[in-house]
This record gives C-alpha cells, structure tokens and sequence, in this order.
C-alpha cells in the first residue's frame, strides 16, 4: 500500500516541553485514520506540522511522499484543511464563500462552478448554496466548510475535531458523509479526535498520549488488546465498592464520574461473581466488551481527559 502520510521519529519540543516524541507512523493512500487522544496528547501539534504550519524539531513528515519542511508547497498542493476554528463568512452564502475560496486557490470561471456544485453535493449541501451562512445549524456549517476544503481536490483530507460543538444527531450525519465522502473518492482522511464514535469509524486509529504513539491499529484490534469483559457498577459508596473489589477479587479497578469500572478476567462466569459479593451494595451491574476508552485507561490508566493542549 502507497502512503499518503508517513513520520518518521517526529518530535516538537517548546522549550523544555516535548510536544511530540518519536511518533513514527503512516497512513495508507484511501485510508479513514484518527488520531485519538485528550486535549494535550499532542494530536493537534502533529496536524500543524502535517498541515505544514509548525516546523518539527525532530524527525521528518512526508505528505504524500513531499516533506513538510523541505517542500511545504507540494505539501500544500496535496492538502485540504478544516480547522477546528470556523473559517466561514457568516454574511455570504454557502456559494459565495466557495467562490472567494476558489478565488484563493487560482480556481475561477466553469471550473470553478464545477467544483463547486461537485463539493457542494458531495457534502449535501447543494440545496443551501444561496442560503447565508449565518442561518445555518453547525452541523451544516461544518459540512460547508468541509466541502470548502474540496474544492482543490485534495488528495488527503486533515479535519481538527471535526465533531467539535455538534449535538449526537449532526455528528452521527457528518460520520456518514465523511464515510460516503471516503468511499466515492478515494481521499484520504486523517482526523484528530477525542471523541470515541469517531474513531470507532475508523479504519485505524493512532492513540497519543502526552507525546508518544502508545498504539496504532484497526478499532476492534485495539478492543481484543485489553482481552476482557468490563464491568461498571453504580451504588451509594463507589470507593467502598471498589475496595471491596480490590479486596476479593485483586482485580484492576477503578472509580470515575462516580462509578466502579472493573476489568474482568477472560473466561470464567467472573461478572456473576462480582454480583453475588456486591450485591447488597450495588444498585447496578451492566458488563460489556471493551470500548476505545477502557483501550486508553488500560494503557495509560488516565481517562481521555486531559490538560489543555498547546
């Protein structure tokens, strides 16, 4: 497979505070890939330097196969961006701000319209190219400016949180076009993400945690890693709950956003006998497979939750 992205050793220090340490990865040419992790994990530093917008100060990045440092205009020519930040004109329509966008990329005449309306129905937004942009929902306004980045017909396509302030409806609708938008024209798309149903989405996703690429594999390879069941139990007394596991069981347990999160041995009718030894104290059991969240707490036992990234 050609790859449409690669790092190789990459770093980014800011003063004494590593941003990035030695991520090596690539990402392969029609691939949907995240980059997963909390605020700080350093997902955002490495899609400034893929956007050739930060000079690494280690390593190397090739977009394909152009190196961000030494040939950022090819880079460039390969790219199209969504930034987390808005960057529409709330005052124009959809149309307009398509057009002074093209303007900026050397697009203009028939051209132009063509890709216009090409963007603009590949993003199900044709209907609303004469609406201001300002009287559009955010799930709307996120697929405009999605289908802004098209217009240079991009080989690679890097979105920054592009779920960031959309209720579950918009982002579940914005998953399934991003899907379509892969499957119908091969672009490559590489995310940042701290949201799981995003990655789930995925079809490989890269885990950053405080610099360093802890894992990079497919969604379910990642969930058979951990190996087991997980239990969360709610009740009056969530830390008594968890000694008492920890007690019993010598299990690894912890307690988050007032419950017990319990990762169960494989085999064995384990969750059975967690219920029988908590049973007058508990008020809940549900048992499951592994998400990607319980993937991250197993391997670096913090939530995805973290400080602010720079």
């Amino acid at each position: 497979m050609s790859h449409a992205v690669e790092t190789q050793g990459l770093g980014r220090s800011f003063g004494p505070r590593a941003a990035l340490s030695d991520v090596t990865l690539t990402v392969g040419e029609g691939e949907m890939f995240a980059l997963l992790g909390p605020n700080g994990s350093g997902k955002t530093t490495l899609f400034r330097i893929l956007s050739t917008l930060l000079a690494p100060t280690a390593g190397t990045a090739r977009v394909c196969g152009h190196n961000v440092v030494s040939a950022p205009m090819d880079v460039r020519h390969q790219l199209g961006v969504v930034f987390q930040s808005p960057a529409l004109d709330p005052q124009l329509t959809v149309a307009e701000n398509f057009r002074c966008a093209g303007n900026l990329y050397g697009l203009s005449g028939a051209d132009l319209e063509d890709r216009l309306r090409a963007a603009a129905d590949a993003l199900e937004v044709a209907d609303r190219l004469d609406d201001r942009v300002q009287i559009l929902s955010g799930g709307l306004q996120r697929r405009v400016e999605i289908a802004k980045s098209l217009l240079p017909r991009p080989r690679v396509l890097l979105l920054d949180e592009p779920s960031t302030g959309l209720d579950p409806a918009a982002r579940a609708g914005l998953r399934v076009v991003l899907r379509r938008l892969r499957r119908e024209s091969g672009v490559t798309i590489v995310m940042t993400t701290h949201l799981l149903e995003e990655a789930e989405v995925c079809d490989r996703v890269a885990i950053l945690h405080r610099g360093r690429l802890i894992a990079c594999e497919p969604p379910a390879s990642l969930r058979v890693r951990l190996g087991k069941d997980v239990a969360v139990l709610s009740g009056p007394d969530p830390e008594a709950i968890a000694a008492t596991v920890r007690s019993v069981f010598d299990w690894s347990v912890m307690v988050r956003d007032g419950k017990v999160r319990v990762e169960l041995p494989s085999g064995g009718d384990h969750a059975a006998r967690l219920v029988a030894a908590l049973a007058p104290a508990v008020d809940a059991v549900t048992v499951g497979r592994p998400t990607l969240e319980d993937v991250f707490l197993g391997l670096t036992g913090e939530p995805l939750c973290g400080e602010e990234e720079r």
